[in-house]
């Protein structure tokens, strides 16, 4: 996980097109410049990073599903909630779950736990946009292969 570039994902772990389900895994760095003000003396990763990690793990889902046909933009996020303090060098398992793709959008449930214990959950909904409309298809694919995703599809066919 990088915090201050915003890779928050290390590796996707599982993903079931059939079921509409992934799963991944980051740890938080020791050491990060967001910790300096995040807080001094008590750094906890801000609430805003574990969902930024939650709709990426979605969007991973989603392009799984739609196999790079749209790439994924957070548009909202419903009922979050935070139910624990995130400290450096925490292992996450994140998961996401899609419930609607279709007519640009894209709606998933997704959680954040750690040590088994649960760390934030939330839904999101994502709009969907043809790579043929954006310049971002071969940047999104690299990072999805960086962190495993085709292989997670390739074990899932």
């Amino acid at each position: 996980m990088l915090l201050e570039y915003f890779q928050m994902i290390d590796k996707v772990e599982a993903v079931s097109l059939r079921d509409g389900k992934l799963k991944a895994r980051s740890v938080v760095p020791e050491k990060s410049p967001v910790f300096e003000g995040h807080f001094p003396g008590m750094p906890l990763v801000p609430g805003v990073l574990l969902i930024e990690t939650m709709a990426q793990a979605s969007g991973m889902l989603v392009l799984a599903v739609t196999d790079f046909a749209a790439m994924p933009f957070l548009m909202s996020v419903d009922g979050a909630k935070m139910r624990t303090f995130v400290e450096p060098g925490a292992v996450l398992d994140i998961e996401a779950d899609l419930e609607h793709d279709g007519s640009g959008f894209a709606v998933t449930k997704a959680r954040i736990t750690s040590g088994g214990k649960k760390v934030c959950d939330c839904q999101l909904k994502l709009r969907t946009m043809p790579f043929n409309e954006i310049p971002l298809a071969d940047i999104v694919r690299k990072r999805a292969e960086e962190v495993g995703l085709m292989d997670a599809i390739a074990a899932n066919s």
